[in-house]
């Protein structure tokens, strides 16, 4: 009950939701309107069959007392399939569409907050709001407000109709139905309310788990405690599966009150229909049948409700998390044109991220220059993952700033991506053609330029034996090819792209010794004349390097070229002995 109540103060404060309720209100009152007329047509289908077969079996003293039913029957029997297929293609055309604007919105949302999802969620969290919430506020339009709407819409007709011809018979229509509409949904909502809530957790948590501990697999094997990641797993399921079955048997029960009521509805319809129509109007068999066929319909519009009024305990929590989403950031109005040669310039910056106290970066100040190749070097957790997201303009700094020709990187938007590459540890290949996945560097490429850069980068040949070529399909993820191979796929888009400053963050995490050389020759070789900028966690190549800075706990340790640094600095004689093995 208590979620019931805030699903309707979550929905009168909503504004991710609503909004689309006045973008399309026009396709969204046709929808329900078509909605009741359907279930009007079928019981008006049923009424009407009741009738005419019962007329038809006594001798009628005129034809046209059968022929209007017959017309009717015609009519109401087109009518019934014709407009619930209507009805279907407005409401998920109208559903569909508002759900399209709204994950628009969602993503423009989650963008700009995008590069900080590591350190505000876990993973469960964030697959768990990209691939339930959206769905669930289309259930919740498609499975409880649209039904429940037109019900209520059949509830007034049915108790107007009926209690115009018997004040009496209508008042016990109004009890009977509306413990159908609104007593068993309610009773619903309270008793499996809280059982639903536990199992909505219990699911998060099982998938929070899961996701969570299959990445990281690898350390329960290392660590020898697989049996008790199994052990975690089987307890959490063990749980959902205690409160699904209570869940299931409550609703049993539920559905049995319900389908006595409906056969106390229906004795009520057969002994009222057969007393007020005994003699009057032309014999009680013909109206008994007509009432009694055409509550069958009209009850299928009601028996759904209390599953779907049980499900806005769902409801209310995807629309408080949607509603606490940051808004989505404006996009700048006017394209910002930069002219090269390019030269960033990286000014007294700090970082903090959000809801933390601890300084990521402290006073970074770096100048590089066209063409220059610089590498970045630091452990884990150093900050120059960090470092490299402030020089993309993915993120903003606390303090300072970091500048492309005068320019703040973090106001340019999407358009970064005509001046900065990026390749990191694992480029992604989406689950489409060769073609299409290169052709990401530049939508208008043609064949020849693709065939171009695949040759630039040594993958010509390979793409050439396979059966379609340019035309094979890459599976999820690219899994189709080797680490190595992906790497060189995604250098293929940057060259494809031409942006003249290249970020490679740690590309060459995960590969062989032999297949990083590789790759690393092949970045080199193809990315002469542009400014590159490599963030690193060994030394390997850095000596191809023009400049080289070592970040430590947020500030500059160690810079210079790396003839100097090797002359000048014990340390990274030390790290370069380290790398090379020989310590």
């Amino acid at each position: 009950m208590f979620n019931k109540v805030r699903l309707l103060r979550d929905l009168k404060n909503d504004q991710w939701v609503r909004p689309f309720l006045h973008y399309y209100k026009k396709t969204l009152w046709l929808a329900l309107t078509l909605g009741v007329l359907t279930f009007v047509c079928g019981a008006g289908l049923m009424f009407d069959s009741g009738y005419l077969i019962s007329k038809a079996a006594t001798h009628p003293d005129n034809i046209l007392l059968i022929y209007v039913p017959i017309v009717l029957t015609r009519a109401f029997g087109i009518g019934r399939p014709a407009l619930r297929y209507v009805e279907r293609l407005v409401s998920h055309n109208w559903v569909l569409r508002m759900t399209s604007a709204f994950r628009k919105k969602l993503y423009d949302s989650l963008e700009g907050d995008a590069v900080f999802f590591n350190s505000k969620y876990q993973l469960g969290d964030i697959l768990g709001l990209l691939s339930e919430d959206v769905s669930h506020i289309q259930n919740l339009y498609l499975r409880t407000v649209f039904p429940m709407i037109v019900s209520w819409s059949l509830y007034v007709i049915i108790v107007v109709g009926i209690g115009f011809l018997s004040p009496l018979m209508g008042l016990w229509v109004l009890i009977t139905f509306g413990l159908m509409i609104f007593a068993i949904p309610l009773w619903s909502v309270i008793i499996n309310g809280a059982r639903q809530a536990v199992e909505k957790k219990t699911k998060n948590d099982l998938y929070t788990d899961l996701t969570d501990n299959v990445m990281g697999i690898t350390d329960w094997v290392l660590a020898e405690r697989g049996q008790e990641y199994v052990n975690l797993h089987n307890q959490h399921e063990e749980q959902l599966m205690k409160v699904q079955h209570r869940m299931h048997r409550f609703e049993f029960f539920r559905n049995f009150v319900l389908q006595m009521l409906f056969i106390l509805i229906v004795v009520s319809l057969l002994l009222w229909a057969g007393t007020y129509f005994g003699g009057q109007y032309g014999g009680p068999a013909n109206w008994i049948a007509a009432f009694v066929l055409a509550a069958f319909p009209l009850v299928d519009a009601f028996a759904g409700l209390p599953d779907a009024a049980q499900e806005t305990n769902i409801y209310a929590d995807s629309l408080e998390r949607l509603n606490n989403l940051p808004k989505p950031q404006a996009t700048p109005e006017t394209a910002v044109a930069l002219n090269g040669p390019f030269t960033v310039k990286v000014e007294d910056v700090h970082y903090t991220y959000p809801q933390t106290t601890r300084e990521v970066l402290s006073g970074i100040d770096l100048t590089i220059t066209p063409g220059q190749k610089l590498a970045i070097l630091g452990r884990s957790g150093s900050g120059k993952s960090t470092l490299a997201a402030l020089l993309r303009g993915d993120r903003t700094p606390t303090k300072g700033q970091i500048t492309l020709n005068g320019v703040a990187t973090a106001t340019l938007g999407d358009q970064v991506a005509d001046y900065v590459g990026v390749i990191n540890q694992s480029p992604h290949l989406f689950n489409t053609t060769v073609a299409n996945n290169v052709r990401i560097g530049n939508e208008n490429a043609s064949d020849e330029q693709v065939w171009d850069v695949l040759e630039r980068v040594g993958l010509a040949e390979m793409i050439k034996k396979l059966p379609q070529g340019l035309e094979t399909q890459v599976d999820e993820a690219g899994l189709r090819f080797s680490g190595g191979e992906r790497h060189r796929l995604s250098l293929a888009r940057i060259l494809l792209k031409d942006a003249p400053i290249i970020l490679l963050d740690e590309p060459t995490v995960g590969l062989d010794p032999v297949t990083e050389q590789e790759v690393l020759d092949t970045f080199m070789t193809q990315l002469q004349g542009k400014t590159l900028i490599w963030i690193t966690h060994h030394l390997q190549g850095v000596a191809k390097m023009d400049q080289v800075v070592f970040i430590e706990d947020g500030h500059l340790a160690m810079q210079g070229t790396p003839a100097e640094l090797e002359v000048s600095s014990a340390r990274y004689r030390h790290l370069l002995a380290a790398d090379r093995g020989e310590e």
